[in-house]
């Protein structure tokens, strides 16, 4: 009998010894590894345009684009047909305005359409890009173009992502943006954003 009574108590503190270690093994945060993958899943949507923190490290290429440096993008002005600029540095659009608090101070000959670098674009926006495009490359899709914003900024990113899917073909990233030109101590001017009509 007492035999009996020192198995179960052994048996019954082994289970309690399983559970502790299974609660706490349920409380520890996941593998860093693990939480890094599940986070950056959050910041893409399912066709991979990035939706959150838009302003932090881009990488080094585009897959649908060139990658110049500020040096190759003053030579690549000098070539024929010269490229057209597009600056998508985002801009607030409330109440039927854009609202500008600080002159934005860009590329001179750029294009300036905010916002088409988000991760979602409703109708209005999306149309507002193409239609834009369009204009700018004379209706050609294999028109050499440059997209960029600013420096570390994933909005010119998805603008070259969204500009490929819709054919364009030619097309540099200009991934330093408007800081790297400014570094450079090049020209700029105050842009003017393109009309948006919803």
């Amino acid at each position: 009998m007492r035999k009996m009574i020192v198995w179960l108590c052994l048996l019954y503190s082994c289970s309690q010894a399983s559970l502790a270690k299974e609660t706490v093994q349920a409380t520890q945060p996941l593998a860093p590894w693990l939480n890094s993958l599940e986070n950056n899943s959050e910041l893409y949507t399912l066709e991979g345009y990035r939706l959150f923190r838009y302003r932090s490290p881009t990488p080094q290429q585009h897959k649908q684009a060139t990658t110049v440096s500020t040096q190759q993008l003053v030579r690549l002005l000098k070539q024929t047909p010269e490229p057209v600029l597009v600056d998508v540095q985002p801009l607030v659009w409330m109440n039927g305005f854009f609202i500008q608090k600080k002159p934005r101070f860009h590329i001179p000959g750029s294009h300036w359409t905010p916002n088409v670098g988000q991760g979602e674009l409703d109708d209005a926006w999306a149309n507002y890009f193409r239609q834009h495009l369009r204009v700018i490359t004379q209706g050609r899709q294999d028109y050499p173009i440059v997209i960029y914003c600013t420096a570390d900024c994933w909005m010119s990113w998805n603008a070259i992502k969204r500009a490929s899917q819709w054919g364009y073909s030619n097309l540099y990233w200009y991934r330093d943006g408007s800081d790297g030109w400014q570094e450079a101590d090049l020209e700029t001017v105050a842009g003017k954003p393109e009309k948006f009509t919803p």
